[in-house]
């Protein structure tokens, strides 16, 4: 064992060491740490912050294994979230979901790149689209207080929920293709690459379809024929992303898209989940796991390029991207719901950009040039998702609170109509919300 571990390169070691005991620290403080509004990215981001204040920041030797963590923590979160998202139990809110992710998302995707066209001048179009794109979709996570605070009206945290967990994965294949697009050359080439892309986003959505809804039919036949434990049924589940991932990778295809039509497909399959719903708490619990790693190294990048890259352009963007180009698009596309404007408004700030925004960038700069305008992009993304954790983070509790203490007293009919209890998702419970 002690040979094993020699072989191992001693940075990797060092850091799974610090990695392993900060986890450590924080889950055995977790209660107290939120009885001062910090949650688990804000604790991991400040944890990276200060390490990379002492040490030196990670280099190209650990890009490969900083790359491989966020890839599968990504494939395991959209998997996750597709999975959690049962069409029968949102009936309700369909209306209301389809507006937010079919017509919100959208206008915000189109309002951050016209927007990057002028903050950013001399950023080339499809840098500018993948800005745009990678700060879309949102993060319930980082306002957990809020979708888990029962003050807050069932149908509103359902949706800010739902919408959480499908728009990282309807945004992923934009993502994808403004990388693609923006690696190839020019011509005949940026052609050839948008035509690969839409062909590996076809193979990514047949076999991530195949993967997830055998997955659910096969574990559904064992379960029923007693074949299966519910601990080993739990196991079965985990593994449905990684197959999904790794089989199109081997193929050549959308791994991204195929784990999150996989989550999708499987749910669609799995009936017998309802009455299951321990199935999804290993995948639920090692894609927060592998979040914390993520927010550890964001935290260890972040201070650096802030302090190296950030300019008045920046800092404009990504104040712009957490409240106009997310709160008009979310007010566009309830006109005519019934919502009032508090409920609007506070809909429109509960958009926290996280953990999928911090993968696109990592991949990004992974697969693309390095330069100015990436640079740039990589910032912008950086600044915002830093202040998202932040602002989020200290903000969730205490409007969520005064949120529902208006509704308490108005009892609006759109806000307060029947709706299913959404479950915790990739976030630690905060204290004043769960005592046990």
């Amino acid at each position: 064992m002690a040979g094993g571990l020699a072989g191992l390169n001693a940075g990797v070691t060092a850091a799974a060491v610090v990695y392993a005991a900060l986890v450590l620290a924080f889950t055995a403080s977790a209660r107290w740490l939120g009885r001062i509004y910090v949650t688990a990215p804000i604790a991991f981001v400040i944890a990276g912050a200060v390490i990379s204040a002492v040490t030196s920041s990670p280099t190209a030797d650990t890009a490969g294994e900083i790359r491989a963590v966020a890839e599968v923590t990504l494939a395991l979160i959209l998997f996750h979230d597709a999975a959690q998202v049962r069409p029968r139990q949102i009936d309700a809110d369909r209306g209301l979901v389809l507006r937010l992710l079919l017509v919100g998302l959208p206008l915000t995707v189109v309002i951050g790149f016209l927007a990057a066209r002028v903050v950013f001048p001399a950023m080339p179009v499809m840098v500018a689209v993948l800005l745009a794109a990678a700060l879309a979709p949102t993060d319930a996570g980082l306002g957990a207080a809020t979708v888990l605070n029962p003050v807050v009206p069932v149908r509103v945290r359902r949706a800010l929920n739902v919408e959480s967990g499908l728009n990282d994965g309807l945004i992923t294949p934009v993502v994808l293709f403004a990388i693609a697009a923006a690696a190839g050359e020019e011509g005949l080439r940026t052609g050839i690459t948008v035509l690969q892309g839409v062909i590996d986003l076809g193979v990514g959505v047949v076999l991530g379809a195949v993967v997830g809804a055998g997955g659910g039919l096969l574990l559904g036949w064992s379960r029923r024929r007693d074949l299966s434990t519910q601990s080993t049924r739990s196991l079965g589940v985990l593994v449905l992303p990684i197959l999904a991932y790794c089989l199109v990778a081997l193929i050549g295809g959308n791994s991204f898209v195929a784990a999150f039509v996989a989550g999708t497909a499987f749910t669609a399959a799995a009936s017998w989940v309802d009455d299951e719903e321990s199935a999804l708490d290993r995948t639920e619990g090692l894609s927060e796991l592998l979040g914390f790693a993520v927010w550890l190294v964001f935290g260890l990048a972040a201070l650096p390029l802030i302090r190296d890259q950030i300019g008045w352009r920046e800092m404009l963007f990504a104040v712009l991207s957490l409240t106009v180009f997310r709160m008009v698009p979310v007010a566009l596309s309830l006109v005519g719901s019934g919502m009032r404007g508090r409920t609007v408004a506070f809909i429109g700030w509960f958009g926290p950009r996280g953990l999928a925004s911090v993968v696109f960038a990592l991949l990004a700069v992974e697969d693309l040039e390095v330069d100015d305008s990436l640079r740039e992009a990589i910032a912008t993304i950086a600044m915002t998702v830093l202040l998202s954790v932040i602002l989020h983070g200290l903000t969730a509790d205490v409007f969520a609170t005064r949120y529902g203490a208006w509704i308490d007293r108005e009892r609006p009919a759109a806000e307060t109509a029947p709706a299913t209890e959404p479950r915790a998702r990739r976030s630690l419970v905060p204290w004043r919300q769960h005592r046990s």
